[in-house]
């Protein structure tokens, strides 16, 4: 799995600062954008793979080792200790190498992770980035976070309070409906930045931008490794 930092080049950086700079200049909301490689570990996942593995092979391997015959006169295959010996071996090892090929292979490990798990890994890690990054701190409670998880291709929008108050949770909604479709259809700096102009221009309707206005988070995009 590629960490955001190696997908997101530095012009793309700079184009999503831009992006949030622009639209903060209409409002007095304070926006910032996350991008992080993945919201959970998913252990469950690897070791379901490498469940899978260890059956396949003890499968396999019982169809294919040869039995020891009882026909008179012949001393073929393998005796019964032999074999169970030779399947346990076999099973360890191919626990090993399935959960590695699941800790390797991403949309393998993400096929037996359920998204109802996803969903909940990315809402609580949105969480940690909106209070981690001090969103809950401005002065008027205006923060608004664009949170994309890259791993389970799940994105989440955060407000605070004043926010809320203002447009709503449904408006939060709408904003992550459209950040969603525009991933499905590109990059995600692409994706941020026609969404950031958006959220400005709707904020700027019940939250305008003050003369005194003082800039109190950093207009940058924000990768999570």
């Amino acid at each position: 799995m590629q960490r955001a930092s190696k997908q997101i080049t530095e012009q793309q950086r700079r184009r999503v600062d831009q992006a949030v700079a622009e639209a903060e200049a209409k409002t007095s909301a304070e926006i910032i954008p996350v991008v992080a490689t993945a919201s959970g570990r998913y252990d469950r996942a690897e070791d379901i793979i490498g469940l899978w593995f260890s059956v396949a092979t003890v499968i396999a391997l019982w169809l294919w080792l040869p039995r020891a015959s009882d026909e008179p006169g012949t001393w073929s295959g393998i005796s019964l200790p032999w074999q169970i010996l030779i399947l346990i071996v076999a099973m360890v090892l191919a626990f090993i190498v399935g959960a590695a090929v699941g800790s390797a292979v991403g949309w393998l490990r993400r096929l037996f992770t359920p998204r109802a798990e996803m969903r909940d890994d990315v809402a609580a890690r949105a969480r940690e980035a909106f209070f981690d990054n001090r969103i809950h701190h401005t002065a008027d409670a205006t923060g608004l976070l664009f949170y994309i998880s890259l791993y389970e291709r799940m994105a989440a929008v955060i407000a605070d309070q004043q926010v809320i108050d203002e447009l709503g949770q449904s408006f939060l909604d709408e904003l992550c409906d459209e950040l969603t479709s525009r991933l499905r259809a590109g990059h995600p700096t692409d994706a941020l930045c026609t969404v950031l102009s958006a959220a400005g221009q709707r904020l700027a309707a019940v939250l305008p931008r003050a003369a005194d206005d003082v800039n109190e988070l950093p207009d940058t995009l924000v990768v999570m490794d």
